[in-house]
């Protein structure tokens, strides 16, 4: 095993890039979202929860595990209370701010929370014994499905059956591709399929532009991840076990399929999509509207009805939903003060932005902070760049169709907005925390004790010598070349 010093270092990677992004902005102003409440920026050292956030998931699973198994609750609540007193009592505007984030966060757990319900009553049985191709081909079908259901959704529906069919062979790449493939990267041709696309959509992106500009990124991206994968599972051997397979495919709960339909409909019950769509919280001044209270009863409802050979199959349990809840309040309430620094950034150097580091920028800080907000960050420093507010849907789609840079021998705005597209949904696939669905995954995979990386061997031994060539190709043939 490497040394300790040295696994520390690795970890602190992700944290430290962000503090060093939040170091080169202390002092100026920032006004993303034209509201008087980013009009200032908050103390360099409020970013510090965050990035101590950060290093304790990163190292409590592998040095502290009993402490961080029992504690990790606490730990993520104790570091986002200072930083949410601090912005209810100190900032500007601070209490607007921190309903707003309680907003996003409550839409965030209703949205994974239903799927996550919905999901784990479908039981889906394979029997066939797990090979190579039968992977590729799962991996496959579920980027197809991510677009459908979103990452959560597919992810949900796909992991028990894939770690089934792989039982006597499952290595941890095959727990990795899975978050890489289904997780991430596959939901990136429809609004439906990843956070950041659908708040480009309720800012102004055609539902359509995605799939119209996102496919040849997508073809290529999967095509070499599953080239790869195909490569290393060939390698992995065929399972020992002596098991007869019928080859049958089965389902169980189907009924479930039905509350999907509610489900991904209500993702569009907002007054950004709908004009004139009630508002709860204009109505009744709470942080959540109709949208979250329809996705949380369809989880109850489907709970209660749930097929119970399904659940029973699923082994279904609520541990990594309460895992990704806790874990993510302490990540939202703690990334405030960073988006906010960030946010600065990107506003304050647009002009001299190009693509290349719009895309590398969004990308690399996807990987480490929520990639949604992100996303509207440097969106909004995009659209900055060429003279337009990422508050008018009017502005957006017009960035949106293309549009000349005011910068001699720049690209036209369409590249812009592709950088940061990708960027956010392809690089939430380099940590476990780029993506809800990612903590989710390795949650249900420990629970069937397969072998799993931890936070820094994901990103050591497999983002950065798998993603980051890719990533690489990506860019160099689509935004430098």
């Amino acid at each position: 095993m490497t040394c300790c010093s040295d696994f520390l270092k690795r970890s602190a990677v992700a944290a430290a890039t962000t503090l060093i992004f939040s170091l080169t902005v202390p002092s100026v102003a920032f006004c993303a979202s034209g509201g008087g409440e980013h009009s200032f920026l908050p103390p360099v050292w409020l970013a510090a929860p965050f990035v101590v956030l950060l290093l304790m998931i990163a190292t409590g699973p592998l040095f502290y595990p009993r402490f961080w198994e029992h504690h990790y609750q606490k730990v993520s609540i104790v570091l986002g209370v200072p930083v949410a007193l601090w912005y209810a009592f100190m900032a500007e505007h601070g209490g607007h701010m921190l309903l707003h984030t309680l907003e996003e966060y409550i839409s965030f757990i209703a949205l994974i929370s239903s799927l996550f319900v919905v999901a784990g009553g479908i039981l889906i049985k394979i029997e066939r014994r797990g090979t190579p191709l039968l992977n590729a081909l799962l991996l496959l079908f579920g980027a197809v499905l991510a677009n459908v259901v979103g990452t959560t959704g597919a992810s949900m529906l796909l992991i028990r059956p894939y770690l089934r069919v792989n039982k006597g062979r499952l290595k941890p790449f095959h727990i990795v591709f899975f978050i890489f493939i289904i997780s991430n990267i596959g939901g990136a041709l429809t609004p439906i399929g990843d956070p950041p696309l659908f708040l480009g959509f309720l800012r102004g992106v055609p539902f359509f532009w995605v799939i119209q500009h996102l496919w040849l990124p997508w073809l290529v991206t999967i095509g070499l991840l599953t080239a790869i994968f195909l490569v290393l599972d060939l390698k992995a051997g065929k399972n020992e076990a002596e098991q007869e397979y019928s080859g049958r495919i089965t389902l169980i709960g189907r009924r479930n399929f039905l509350y999907l339909i509610p489900l991904i409909g209500s993702i569009f019950l907002d007054p950004a999509v709908i004009p004139g769509f009630p508002s709860l919280q204009e109505i009744f001044h709470v942080p959540f509207g109709i949208r979250e209270v329809i996705m949380l009863t369809i989880a109850v409802v489907a709970y209660k009805t749930a097929n119970q050979d399904a659940l029973g199959g699923n082994e279904f349990n609520f541990e990594p939903i309460k895992e990704v809840a806790f874990l993510f309040v302490g990540i939202f309430a703690t990334m405030i003060p960073a988006l906010q620094l960030i946010g600065a950034y990107a506003q304050s150097h647009a002009a001299e932005f190009t693509v290349t580091k719009f895309y590398w920028f969004t990308g690399i800080l996807s990987g480490v902070l929520d990639n949604a907000p992100t996303y509207l960050n440097f969106l909004a420093g995009a659209l900055g760049k060429f003279g337009l507010d990422s508050n008018s849907i009017a502005d957006v789609v017009k960035f949106s169709r293309g549009m000349d840079s005011p910068i001699a021998g720049d690209v036209p705005s369409t590249l812009y907005l592709m950088a940061i597209s990708v960027g956010a949904v392809f690089f939430g696939a380099f940590t476990y925390i780029g993506n809800a669905p990612n903590f989710m995954v390795k949650n249900i995979a420990e629970q069937t004790e397969a072998d799993v990386p931890s936070f820094v061997e994901y990103i050591y031994r497999y983002s950065i010598p798998v993603l980051l060539p890719v990533f690489g190709i990506i860019w160099f043939v689509l935004f430098h070349w």
